[in-house]
């Protein structure tokens, strides 16, 4: 959960910002996008497998052949 602390004399400004640091910090809206629809488990596994070729590729790509 996600607390800000505020006084009397502090600004609103300065309470969204921080509001919106602690809450990315948090992963919360990564969390609420990852979970807006339901993944069977077999296409989770597929898209990490994507994922993972992706990542592959990408660092083969920027090796140098020897």
């Amino acid at each position: 959960m996600v607390e800000i602390h505020l006084t009397e004399t502090d600004r609103i400004d300065w309470a969204l910002k921080s509001f919106k640091r602690s809450v990315m910090k948090a992963g919360i809206l990564r969390e609420i996008r990852r979970r807006r629809h339901y993944v069977k488990p077999s296409e989770a596994r597929q898209i990490k497998s994507k994922a993972a070729q992706r990542l592959r590729a990408k660092a083969a790509r920027g090796r140098p052949e020897r």
